[in-house]
């Protein structure tokens, strides 16, 4: 099999595992193919923590899961040098921490204090970690998926900007159909079985890097590359475009957004089976690009209008290219 097959048999399998959630493993599996890290948020339940582990449980990965408190240090993330003794010589050795892994699930994000918001932070940019002085770096398939929980703040660390910026999508998930629940069901009920069948076909990390490669071989028209960079800065100068959106955006989103839309633009594409970028692959993946990055004004604060409603009117007021090829 192809590294297209094996990516899309990979999406076939998470989907398989997480019923009526297509939306955030689409997601998950772009995030891969960009080389990106994923914030998911949604209510208690809704899979979030089972999607990502189900993605480690195909890939052959070291998977690790932090469950982020406010009583969590540093080197609970890191590791750290501890002291033993070796012939009567006592000597530090490090012990690696679980930011050492291939996927990394940080769940509930928001609860962990400032240093180790820092450490996340240093991880997921720079892909390394500096413990007692020396830098470490990370695995070559390094990817963190992180979770928080939108209705409960009691104890929580609101996100920093930059540490938000560092995430190339911010995906919603909400509640599943009617028909999903019934599937859901069935599907714990005889979750064993099915659990043994995906352990034994696992997709190797290599896949992924050639898969990484391929995406980086599509193409993107010069019209397409403008319309991105238009869509930027109708965040950043909203009266050009129109009077509403100087009233609703406070600060517009960073260049990282423009390299992030690209990635996305392209990976969405290549899922789809095409090496070149249309209109509609932009449009897809701009609200999870876009969403963590606005900062909106407190007029739209006060008239509830969210990120979503304004990503939609700047969709509505940036022309669509003509040509796209």
């Amino acid at each position: 099999m192809n590294a297209h097959e094996l990516i899309k048999l990979l999406q076939k399998k998470m989907n398989r595992s997480i019923v009526g959630q297509e939306h955030i493993v689409e997601r998950l599996i772009i995030g891969v193919l960009a080389n990106g890290n994923i914030l998911v948020e949604g209510l208690p339940g809704l899979a979030k923590t089972r999607a990502v582990k189900s993605m480690a449980k195909i890939i052959e990965s070291k998977f690790s899961r932090i469950q982020f408190t406010p009583d969590l240090t540093s080197a609970d993330v890191t590791g750290q040098e501890k002291m033993y003794e070796e012939g009567g010589v006592h000597k530090f050795r490090f012990e690696p921490g679980p930011i050492f892994g291939n996927i990394i699930l940080a769940d509930e994000i928001n609860r962990a204090p400032a240093k180790v918001q820092a450490v996340m932070l240093e991880a997921m940019e720079e892909r390394q970690v500096s413990v007692s002085g020396t830098t470490r770096k990370l695995p070559e398939l390094f990817i963190v998926m992180a979770t928080q929980n939108p209705i409960e703040q009691e104890g929580t660390f609101p996100l920093p900007e930059a540490q938000k910026d560092r995430f190339l999508m911010h995906v919603n998930i909400t509640y599943t159909d009617m028909e999903s629940e019934l599937r859901m069901i069935r599907l714990v009920r005889g979750e064993k079985n099915q659990q043994q069948a995906v352990d034994n076909e696992r997709i190797s990390q290599e896949a992924i890097f050639v898969a990484r490669k391929e995406v980086a071989l599509v193409k993107t028209s010069e019209a397409i590359e403008k319309y991105i960079v238009e869509l930027v800065y109708a965040t950043r100068y909203p009266l050009r475009y129109s009077k509403q959106l100087e009233i609703f955006i406070e600060v517009g989103v960073s260049p990282r957004a423009t390299i992030a839309l690209d990635q996305c633009s392209r990976a969405y594409a290549w899922l789809q089976g095409r090496d070149y970028v249309t209109t509609r692959d932009v449009r897809s993946v701009v609200h999870d690009v876009f969403r963590h990055r606005l900062i909106r004004s407190q007029n739209a604060k006060i008239n509830n209008v969210d990120n979503n409603k304004i990503i939609d009117l700047i969709l509505a007021q940036v022309p669509e290219p003509k040509e796209e090829s």
